[in-house]
């Protein structure tokens, strides 16, 4: 009985491990930023299909702002929900990166 239940635990502790994703780094974040967002928004930033995200303009939003919107998209726009593809936090510190211009 005591090899069954180390073995459900190793076999657990496993299942956790994958389900976990691991929270990306700033660099992978301004990667993200430069070739996914630059898709639409420019591969610059400076604007595209969708507005530019530079300082100058993330200045007049606030983080939440711009978190709420990258995790829920904007209806009625080209702008897509990314919350399926980067957590709260992350989302959070892509707000923060395009608030400092860090991404410039």
């Amino acid at each position: 009985m005591f090899k069954f239940q180390v073995l459900f635990l190793l076999l657990f502790q496993i299942l956790i491990a994958h389900s976990i994703r691991a929270e990306r780094t700033d660099l992978e974040l301004k990667h993200l930023l430069k070739h996914d967002c630059g898709s639409c928004h420019g591969m610059t930033l400076k604007g595209g299909l969708g507005p530019p995200l530079t300082k100058k303009t993330m200045l007049s939003r606030n983080r939440n702002e711009i978190q709420a919107v990258i995790l829920s998209g904007r209806p009625g726009t080209a702008m897509p929900p990314w919350r399926s593809l980067v957590t709260e936090s992350e989302a959070n510190r892509l707000a923060e990166i395009l608030i400092k211009g860090d991404n410039e």
